[in-house]
């Protein structure tokens, strides 16, 4: 089934800032993105964490119709979304049609809860540094691993805020990785020097909670 065929059926736009579904609602509907941002965020300890920001080709909301359980976390449209929403009959229909979009969609979901897990252990545990460079990981991942070029100051401020953390925390723990060659920074330039010693970092921290 062609991509412009499945938006004209199951396509919708969903505007910057508009929840699209939220934590511990009833959902019925799962979706898969076309075009934009979604950021998924949960609420811990009476605070909301970001969990991560999903681009085109990932999809949330998919426990809603295989388990039919309330919604686990809240996802709001960065910029304007287009998306592909599906019920159960609908997603059922489609997977029977095409079945690479299941494989996908099992393969990104096994990922996913994988670096979920890692993200609330950390959050429950306070363990700052671990948070900090597990999604520091993500950020380099999001673009492009070692091509990435990041912009330092806008790396750090958006962690700082990501983990509500105050941002010489975050700048202390890169500068901590620039010291240890995972990293290297050239005036504002971020990049990442050893990823095999960055996601080693990740895994020692998880086995540690």
């Amino acid at each position: 089934m062609a991509t412009n065929t499945l938006f004209e059926k199951y396509g919708i736009v969903v505007d910057a800032g508009k929840v699209i579904c939220k934590e511990n609602e009833i959902g019925d509907k799962m979706y898969i993105i076309q075009d934009g941002n979604v950021r998924i965020s949960k609420e811990i300890n009476g605070k909301e964490h970001i969990l991560a920001v999903l681009g085109k080709g990932d999809f949330f909301g998919e426990m809603a119709i295989v388990t039919r359980v309330k919604r686990t976390a809240t996802a709001t449209a960065v910029g304007k979304v287009k998306l592909l929403a599906f019920d159960r009959d609908g997603f059922i229909s489609m997977i029977e049609k095409n079945a690479r979009i299941a494989l996908n969609i099992i393969d990104k979901l096994c990922r996913r809860l994988q670096q979920a897990n890692l993200q609330i252990q950390h959050l429950v545990k306070k363990n700052e540094k671990g948070l900090i460079n597990l999604n520091l990981y993500y950020v380099f991942s999001e673009n492009g691993m070692e091509q990435a070029t990041l912009d330092l100051h806008k790396t750090a401020r958006d962690l700082a805020l990501l983990l509500e953390l105050p941002i010489e925390n975050v700048t202390a723990c890169i500068d901590e990785l620039r010291k240890e060659g995972i990293v290297s920074v050239s005036g504002n330039i971020l990049t990442l020097a050893d990823k095999a010693k960055l996601i080693a970092i990740v895994e020692d921290t998880s086995k540690k909670i």
